[in-house]
């Protein structure tokens, strides 16, 4: 398996802003320019399907596997027979206020230690610059 962790500390803002930016997929492209489009098929919650078409590529496939509002969601896309790509989105309020924002991806499956090393850091690249402007939109109404 092939994993990455990033966190931002947001101090403006509470969970339950962030995530209300995470339900709306809309408004992705507002604070990660690595994606097109998101479109979902029903509501935030487990079992709903969507896709995602990042920068320049083919729609991707993806179903929400967690939700937790005000904490967490994860999303999977399988690529049949090579790997899943697993986004593990999680929120924790912080002591003095504001929000700990971590995003992690995790490649698992038959080809994750050849594809894993490839295709991760091309897609966590833009982690800390997405999840930087994911607070400061969350900071602003949906």
């Amino acid at each position: 398996m092939w994993e990455f962790e990033h966190s931002v500390d947001a101090a403006e803002v509470t969970p339950a802003q962030v995530y209300a930016r995470y339900a709306d997929v809309a408004s992705w492209t507002e604070w990660d320019e690595g994606i097109e489009k998101v479109t979902l098929d029903g509501p935030f919650t487990v079992g709903t399907t969507g896709t995602m078409t990042p920068a320049g590529q083919d729609p991707l496939p993806f179903t929400i596997t967690e939700a937790v509002p005000g904490e967490s969601f994860t999303d999977e896309t399988v690529i049949p027979g090579a790997v899943t790509l697993r986004f593990v989105h999680r929120l924790a309020a912080l002591p003095g206020g504001g929000t700990r924002i971590t995003h992690r991806l995790e490649i698992d499956g038959p080809a994750s230690e050849q594809m894993g090393p490839e295709l991760g850091p091309q897609i966590t690249a833009d982690f800390p610059e997405a999840m930087q402007a994911l607070a400061e939109a969350a900071g602003r109404p949906v």
